[in-house]
């Protein structure tokens, strides 16, 4: 069913008036400020969010100068699974520069900056998924992915606008595109909260609106705990010819007391690559990357025989593959031990600090490995890739200093599963 919004003037005053147009029920068109015009099925009211309503301003919405926020606030409107092509335009009285996060803190736009009184349009791809699949449900945990990380999973799109927003409107509409599933871990999935972040949520920030990026990594899976959760057969159930499917895992295997846990994980990616190539898709195994482990300004192996054992499970099923784990290593070495501490989870100064997870900083260049590691194996999908990555080396990475996205509204204390032996 195509679904369309679209917010004039402002979408963030509380008692906004709403009109949704009568049109065919492919399509839906909502107006939203001051200035809307009642039609015969004009609804007047709150835009905050209505379950009713199936849209509106999640929680309060924030004060409002024409069409500037004076803070981060997120936008939700109800759809059926699938992938949304989403058209936001830009600007308002005043200068703002807006950063937009998508679902649970994915990157789709990084600091769109727009004069006074100006306007830019600009467009992005959102996948929106459930648990159910053909046969089957995921089996997520609970309470985290009901609660904490629920905007993973609901049948709602969530846009979360940050920095200095502001918004003139935005239309939603479904889109059939090449789709990149990704399976992971919790130094791949997308992370819920402040200050932690990790590579499969910004990756969607370096692909042109034409690729969807479907992350399905959970915290503290490893691969046989991910299939025995269902979380492959879900994504199995959506492949289709000219989608993708990346996976990387390692941190948590590497912990199992299963005698038989290495081959284990090398004969689960090999399954896993196969039948994705049976549907027409293309698989990529990624090894996992290094801890923040130092030795003599070197870093040192802290993931024993996994990095080889995907790099073996790639070359067997003929997947692509990414090797995350050596270009984490130079990434980390050209920083050297104290600056590459501000690629890891860490507070303001430092006194609470992460060995294993990323911030987004760090997070940020990983990804930008992943999208290089797809345009060196030549998959075609590296055509999309966006122009201001025309390549990337790890041996000259951005700095700290120089990476400007703002952080999210939501914040966490809670340390990612899987972690009980890093600090």
């Amino acid at each position: 069913m195509a679904f369309s919004s679209v917010f004039n003037r402002s979408l963030f005053a509380g008692t906004a008036l709403v009109c949704a147009l009568a049109l065919p029920a492919h399509a839906k068109t909502f107006v939203f400020g001051s200035d809307a015009k009642p039609t015969a099925s004009a609804v007047v009211g709150n835009a905050v969010y209505d379950p009713a309503a199936g849209f509106g301003v999640e929680g309060t919405a924030p004060l409002l100068q024409k069409q500037s926020a004076n803070g981060a606030f997120y936008y939700s409107v109800d759809v059926p699974e699938g992938n949304y092509k989403v058209t936001v335009t830009f600007g308002g009285d005043q200068a703002s520069e807006t950063t937009v996060k998508a679902e649970l803190r994915r990157l789709m736009l990084e600091r769109v900056k727009v004069p006074a009184k100006g306007s830019v349009t600009k467009t992005f791809i959102v996948n929106v998924r459930t648990p159910v699949y053909p046969g089957g449900k995921v089996k997520l945990k609970v309470p985290r992915e009901v609660e904490t990380e629920a905007r993973a999973w609901d049948a709602r799109l969530t846009l979360e606008f940050n920095g200095t927003p502001a918004v003139r409107a935005i239309t939603v509409e479904p889109v059939t595109v090449p789709t990149l599933y990704v399976l992971g871990d919790s130094t791949v999935c997308d992370q819920s909260g402040e200050p932690y972040a990790s590579w499969g949520q910004m990756l969607p920030r370096f692909f042109k609106p034409t690729v969807a990026v479907a992350n399905h990594g959970e915290s503290g899976e490893s691969t046989f705990s991910s299939k025995g959760a269902n979380r492959f057969d879900k994504i199995i159930s959506l492949i289709k010819p000219g989608d993708y499917f990346i996976v990387q895992f390692g941190h948590n295997d590497q912990k199992s007391k299963d005698a038989d846990a290495e081959p284990k994980y090398k004969a689960i990616l090999i399954d896993w690559a196969t039948q994705v190539k049976a549907r027409g898709g293309t698989a990529v195994i990624v090894s996992p990357m290094h801890r923040n482990r130092f030795e003599g300004g070197k870093v040192t192996e802290t993931l024993g025989n996994y990095p080889q054992l995907a790099k073996e499970a790639a070359a067997e099923s003929g997947a692509i593959f990414i090797d995350l784990h050596d270009k984490s290593r130079v990434l980390y070495e050209t920083l050297g031990p104290k600056a590459a501490m501000a690629l890891f989870m860490h507070n303001e100064d430092y006194s609470k600090k992460d060995g294993t997870h990323h911030g987004p900083y760090g997070a940020y260049e990983l990804a930008k490995i992943v999208a290089q590691g797809l345009r060196e194996a030549k998959a075609p999908v590296a055509s999309e890739i966006v122009a201001d990555l025309p390549g990337y080396d790890p041996s000259k990475p951005l700095l700290e200093k120089d990476f400007k996205v703002p952080p999210s509204a939501a914040f966490t204390t809670e340390r990612p599963l899987g972690v009980n032996q890093e600090q």
